[in-house]
């Protein structure tokens, strides 16, 4: 038996795959299919079963090309109904993959049709679980995305959650492995640890939610705090239930390299939003105008599925050289298919054919500690609420990148100011947003707070 974490840490999300005595399933795919297929003809094994935890928000899932290129079947638990044809599992199924077993736990809670997967080892022991969104390491799955499908509250969604954790996993064996779907960084969760592997046992010792007197205690704890979820995440859950277009097509589109006359004419003739893959130190340089900067170096996927929202939205690619498939990957993941060509030879090819180029008035922590007044000055403090309580630039204004089309009609074009994040990346992206809507009255400092931090200049650690 041979079981494998595959983690994708832009996303903040796990993946899973299993191998015994000449069988294997995969729990949970990423899009693209071409590295699952690599392994199983690595490893000459016969793929199965692909196995869904839920109907996927915050990316879209490779279960629909896995089964069509291999043939094995695509697996739900009760209470799924997908367009496309899959084993929709009763609760305590079992399904066998080699000498192992897989037990089909229905976990409703997170979504109506959440279930978590108890794999069992050659003996029949409770080896592990893969537990998707309803348990999370520190945390649990929000109840509060299912409302709508399901015609519940999100009080009712975290009861049923309270049932199926206490009646399901609780009263499995402490040295059962977890394995979720999701780690920190992800939106589908407020506190999950940096760990992608635990133990039952301990999650029961420090999981706040796991550890809640009673029913009621559990709905109020993990209902406080939720953020609102990104707009993007009903419509990848309507592409992994409803299905898409396969990946190759996708990339194929995607791959199309446009010479920048090309390149312009598209941009000039469609409503293709251009999208700039390349780092915050080398698009502050130059870039084209009304380009919009989410680099590859960061969480560029959520970023995206953010602040652009529709995946339906033409794009337009440019992106450091060689870095054209990986944008159109890591596009493709969040659903962005939309994808017209990239510029071929990236920007160098359109600054030598003397397209006109804008750029950001970027300078350093040190020359803004120089140069502040905080007195007078206007900062912006783009970074979350939680980030800026912590610490921050004395009389600093907070307003999240989250938030910009809501704070961005507020900024005055006649007034002067300084904007940071936490290390450059997603001021860049306010930046380049700014810019595209006209704003030319800022200074993005580069390194953000962390380097502002160490220059010496008045920071405050609370909000009145």
């Amino acid at each position: 038996m041979h079981v494998e974490q595959i983690y994708t840490g832009c996303l903040a999300q796990g993946a899973y795959y299993i191998s015994s005595n000449g069988e294997a399933a995969i729990i949970d795919p990423l899009r693209e299919p071409a590295p699952y297929i690599k392994r199983l003809e690595k490893d000459n094994v016969r793929l199965k079963y692909v196995f869904e935890t839920h109907f996927h928000a915050d990316f879209v899932s490779g279960h629909i090309d896995l089964s069509h290129q291999t043939g094995a079947a695509i697996v739900y638990g009760p209470m799924a109904n997908p367009d496309f044809e899959a084993i929709i599992a009763k609760d305590n199924q079992i399904l066998t993959i080699g000498d192992i077993s897989i037990q089909v736990l229905h976990t409703p809670g997170h979504t109506l049709e959440s279930t978590t997967y108890l794999l069992k080892d050659e003996n029949g022991k409770d080896y592990c679980i893969f537990s998707g969104d309803t348990l999370f390491l520190g945390d649990v799955g929000r109840p509060d995305l299912a409302q709508k499908a399901a015609n519940m509250t999100q009080d009712d969604l975290a009861g049923l959650l309270y049932e199926s954790l206490m009646t399901k996993i609780m009263p499995l064996a402490d040295d059962v492995i977890v394995y979720p779907a999701h780690g920190a960084g992800s939106a589908c969760g407020k506190n999950m640890m940096k760990e992608t592997i635990d133990t039952l046992g301990n999650q029961k010792q420090v999981n706040y939610a796991l550890k809640q007197p009673n029913k009621s205690a559990f709905i109020t704890a993990v209902t406080q705090g939720l953020l609102p979820p990104p707009s993007y995440f009903g419509l990848n859950v309507a592409m992994n239930k409803h299905g898409y277009a396969s990946f190759e097509s996708i990339l194929n589109k995607g791959m199309q390299a446009l010479t920048p006359d090309e390149f312009e004419a598209i941009a000039e003739n469609t409503e293709a939003l251009i999208l700039d893959t390349r780092a915050a130190v080398d698009f502050y340089q130059g870039f084209i105008p009304q380009s919009i900067n989410i680099g590859l170096n960061g969480d560029f996927a959520p970023w995206v599925g953010t602040l652009i929202v529709n995946v339906q939205q033409p794009i337009l690619l440019v992106t450091a050289v060689g870095a054209e498939e990986e944008s159109v990957t890591r596009l493709s993941r969040v659903g962005f298919d939309n994808i017209l060509g990239h510029l071929h030879n990236g920007f160098k090819a359109w600054r030598s054919a003397a397209k006109n180029v804008d750029a950001v008035e970027r300078i350093s922590a040190e020359q803004f500690a120089k140069e502040v007044t905080t007195e007078t000055d206007y900062v912006i403090d783009i970074r979350k609420e939680t980030e800026y309580i912590v610490g921050h630039v004395e009389k600093a204004y907070n307003k999240p990148l989250d938030d910009i089309n809501e704070w961005i009609s507020d900024i005055d074009p006649k007034v002067h100011f300084y904007m940071h994040c936490g290390s450059g990346y997603r001021s860049m992206i306010a930046a380049s947003i700014l810019h595209a809507r006209g704003y030319r009255n800022f200074t993005e400092v580069a390194g953000g707070f962390k380097a502002i931090s160490n220059t010496g200049l008045p920071i405050a650690d609370f909000v009145c």
